[in-house]
């Protein structure tokens, strides 16, 4: 056999060896990764999908990709069988260099294309503000763990995550995939995550990890994402840039495989009396040169955020390149710039021929190239992939979404909620059985394992109301129905709907705030006001009825008003004093003093145990 093929050698044997052998075709194979989907059952495609470009067969043999992200996954055997099909057909390449599968989180509740995918097949836990909510790092630890198995029984060997961002502006639509504002406890956890899903060391069983989104996102002017063209700038008035890059720093020590840069162009930023060019981060040398390479050291890959080089149309919507600030050079000239920049892998794109006419004009050297594909190459050494890239379809099965994993994601999505206020409403029941509760945004029939649910607040002994934090619905651009922007402000009608029910009966309040709401208008007549961030009405019941204690408080700062809102700094979270509940708070014991609790009667001293 080749060196190459000789698991006995290093990984950086095997790629000195490999890499000479690759036609210049091959190596900017790899310098791309795209979207494919699956068949229900695990088909490789032969036509394109929703998001899918091209054919699988497409990109692995005509193209030379073996980068993929993915996005539905029906099953895990459907899963693992699509894997299995697809290292098959990438072993007719010339050098059989094997795919690297990525997904976005796919663990919690957020269903956002180019953002998160609910669970589905895999256990359930809260979104990562949820995990942030228990302030409980062995938990984040274990909770990587559990990906990593899952992902690896299907061949999912690359996480595009952890989310790193600093959540400092509270309009921010990607602030439920964070760990909050907080950049201690944010740097812990990060730290934390990536060595769960990598191990101590990248190898045969790791997902590697892309940590993102370099050098932190959460500073968007006005809170809106730089998905889209109203949302391209980043700004920092608060001088608060180096809080946002702490947390890439212990994602570095702790080894993470990958980082990856945000659309946004930094508006304003001086760094050591040095102007930053007013351009998106993955095109900014001075950021991803600058301070990636050679402050922090980082030698590992740059995938870039999808589609920096040509518009993405998908069903008659169309995305413009998020090419912030080079809007008028042409795809060749911003790949060039990409490159120069530092950029490795180019993410969401399969345009190959572009870089290979590049090289061809003398615009990019094949040294250049070689650098880029080098990197890419170790990782997929590392990860084992050349040896063994095959699953076990039985085991897939066996493993995703077994039920000790589900049972533990249950368990820390129902501590995790944070209760807010509670004026001795909770935990529901107490002494009286069975109590009448009006349901609004709760299985009724989950709801009935705790009492009975009955049609009017009238009729009620409680109210229970679960609504989402308020948004500003947006649908002209592909993918911003998906992204929750705008004002935090709840709608007048629904507030005084509420109070109505209020004057029913005791109300008890649960808000989903993927987004810290302006909650300030419920406290006068709210019996108790409930935050969650991911969780399943049955977690939900389990927590408000004491089945299982919450834990949770808050990461994020729950702010007073909008007008607060607009005035704060977007780079730097504001005084804990300005704040309607500040970043930390929540009540333990459902706000019961300790004496309380021990003299509740038997059945409710059980739930406190």
């Amino acid at each position: 056999m080749d060196p190459y093929e000789d698991s006995r050698l290093s990984a950086e044997e095997r790629v000195n060896d490999l890499l000479p052998r690759l036609s210049l075709r091959e190596k900017i194979g790899l310098m791309f990764q795209t979207v494919i989907e699956m068949g229900p059952d695990g088909e490789l495609l032969a036509e394109s999908g929703v998001f899918a470009k091209s054919a699988t067969a497409t990109v692995v043999l005509d193209k030379g990709l073996s980068a993929f992200n993915v996005h539905a996954i029906p099953s895990a055997r459907a899963a693992a069988r699509w894997n299995n099909r697809l290292q098959a057909l990438a072993e007719q390449t010339p050098h059989g260099i094997p795919v690297t599968l990525s997904t976005d989180p796919r663990h919690s509740f957020t269903e956002s294309s180019g953002v998160a995918f609910t669970s589905g097949p895999f256990s359930q836990w809260p979104d990562m503000l949820g995990l942030a909510a228990l302030d409980d790092v062995d938990l984040v630890a274990r909770f990587s763990e559990v990906v990593r198995a899952e992902y690896r029984a299907v061949g999912l060997r690359m996480a595009l995550h952890p989310q790193v961002d600093l959540a400092t502006e509270a309009r921010w639509g990607r602030q439920l995939q964070t760990f909050g504002s907080d950049v201690d406890r944010v740097r812990a956890y990060t730290g934390a995550y990536v060595r769960g899903i990598q191990g101590p060391r990248l190898g045969p069983d790791s997902v590697a990890t892309t940590t993102k989104h370099f050098p932190g996102g959460g500073a968007q002017k006005d809170g809106e994402d730089p998905h889209f063209p109203y949302g391209r700038e980043q700004v920092y008035p608060g001088n608060n840039f180096e809080a946002h890059l702490a947390p890439f720093a212990d994602a570095i020590a702790a080894g993470t495989a990958a980082i990856m840069p945000y659309y946004g162009m930094p508006v304003g930023l001086v760094r050591h009396g040095r102007p930053i060019e007013e351009v998106g981060f993955a095109y900014n040398r001075q950021i991803l040169t600058g301070v990636l390479r050679e402050e922090l050291g980082f030698d590992g890959v740059i995938v870039s955020d999808w589609e920096l080089v040509t518009d993405n149309h998908v069903g008659g919507k169309l995305l413009p390149a998020r090419a912030w600030g080079v809007e008028e050079l042409a795809p060749a000239e911003r790949i060039v710039k990409l490159l120069h920049a530092g950029v490795d892998q180019f993410g969401g794109e399969e345009c190959v021929d572009v870089l290979a006419d590049a090289v061809a004009q003398g615009a990019v050297t094949e040294s250049r190239i070689d650098e880029s594909a080098r990197r890419i190459l170790l990782t997929k050494f590392r990860l084992g992939l050349f040896d063994d890239p095959y699953v076990d379809e039985d085991a897939a099965e066996r493993i995703v979404g077994n039920a000790e994993f589900r049972a533990q994601g249950l368990k820390a999505q129902a501590q995790s909620i944070v209760v807010l206020t509670n004026h001795d409403v909770l935990p529901l029941g107490g002494r009286r059985s069975p109590l009448r509760i009006y349901v609004e945004g709760v299985m009724p029939e989950i709801v009935a394992e705790y009492g009975e649910p009955v049609a009017a607040p009238r009729d009620a002994d409680l109210a229970l109301v679960r609504i989402p934090a308020p948004y500003e619905p947006r649908d002209d651009l592909l993918l911003e129905r998906g992204f929750h922007q705008g004002s935090l402000d709840f709608r007048p009608g629904l507030v005084s709907r509420l109070a109505r029910i209020a004057e029913e009966c005791p109300l008890v309040l649960v808000v989903d705030l993927d987004r810290p709401a302006i909650l300030a208008p419920f406290l006068s007549f709210a019996s108790a006001t409930v935050a969650c961030f991911g969780v399943a009405d049955s977690a939900l019941m389990d927590g408000l009825s004491g089945r299982v204690v919450p834990s949770g408080r808050l990461p994020v700062d729950i702010p007073r008003s909008m007008d607060d809102v607009r005035k704060a700094m977007p780079d730097r979270a504001a005084p804990a004093a300005d704040a309607l509940f500040a970043r930390g708070f929540g009540l333990q014991n459902y706000g019961r003093r300790q004496e309380e609790v021990h003299s509740a009667d038997a059945s409710d001293a059980d739930r406190f145990d």
